[in-house]
């Protein structure tokens, strides 16, 4: 059952947030839901969108400016948290918040004591879209997905996992190798064991590697990058992904921005152009 949190009018949509139990974190899960005023009309597409390391569902809906465009498409926006939360769910021993709360990676766990909450994965690529579709029927059927760091990385993987249910994917400073990285190698060691075998599933550059030769599957890559990032060469390397893409001849619509850093004042500038972008693979073909 759905709790209302929030109810708030802006841009002639609304900006709701609800509470519900999640049968995949078994806990109680919150998710913030634009609907743009077209929804009064007819069913609206909808964009999810995931969020970066220690935010919640309610920082891109208070930072990104997203409203305003989403209005102007025609388009749902809906934002996950970043992990599950609550009484029970455990947290990083050492208090650092690139681990445990707020910092679930978009993954399912199997290590414990992680394996019982930490199955993102399954919340933002079955569980809660089934939620929405029965409890909205305003909503259309067809998605796209976008995020920001660690949530780009979730995005990424979610649409190269499963292409044929997205219209479009893109993402804002994503990490593209956690397999090869700091930040990734701690959450992907720490949530599923030392096998990086087992890393694959999740790392945006292994599977573009090892993705089918299908080109019908292989669903392009929009990817955006400000070049005074503070974690582009240790964290984020976008030139991994660049050459993996070439390589296996995989689209990629790379857009670097000069003097632009992680924060959302930069998600901010330019997620306008990522709504305009969804809505046109959201709207082709329909009606």
């Amino acid at each position: 059952m759905l709790k209302k949190l929030s109810d708030n009018k802006i841009f002639g949509g609304r900006q709701l947030r609800y509470q519900h139990r999640s049968t995949s974190c078994q806990c109680d899960m919150t998710f913030s839901l634009y609907l743009p005023p077209q929804a009064e009309l007819k069913p609206v597409p909808v964009l999810y969108w995931l969020s970066g390391l220690t935010c919640s569902d309610e920082n891109f809906v208070q930072k990104a400016g997203a409203q305003r465009y989403a209005a102007e498409h025609g388009i749902a926006i809906i934002c996950p948290d970043t992990s599950p939360r609550g009484e029970g769910v455990p947290d990083a021993a050492d208090g650092n918040w690139d681990f445990g709360l707020g910092a679930g990676f978009y993954i399912n766990a199997t290590q414990a004591p992680w394996a019982n909450h930490y199955r993102m994965y399954d919340y933002v690529v079955d569980e809660l879209p089934e939620l929405i579709g029965r409890e909205f029927p305003q909503l259309s059927a067809k998605k796209s997905i976008s995020g920001h760091s660690m949530g780009g990385h979730g995005a990424m993987v979610a649409a190269l996992r499963n292409p044929a249910s997205y219209c479009s994917v893109s993402a804002f400073a994503p990490i593209v190798a956690p397999s090869k990285c700091p930040w990734g190698d701690k959450a992907l060691g720490g949530y599923l064991g030392p096998n990086k075998e087992d890393w694959r599933r999740y790392d945006s550059c292994a599977l573009v590697a090892d993705a089918n030769a299908n080109d019908e599957m292989k669903i392009p890559l929009m990817v955006d990058q400000g070049g005074a990032d503070n974690f582009l060469l240790e964290q984020l390397q976008p030139e991994q992904l660049r050459q993996v893409c070439l390589a296996n001849e995989h689209p990629l619509d790379y857009r670097f921005r000069n003097g632009y850093d992680h924060s959302y004042y930069y998600i901010a500038s330019f997620i306008g152009e990522h709504i305009a972008y969804h809505a046109e693979h959201l709207t082709k073909n329909s009606g």
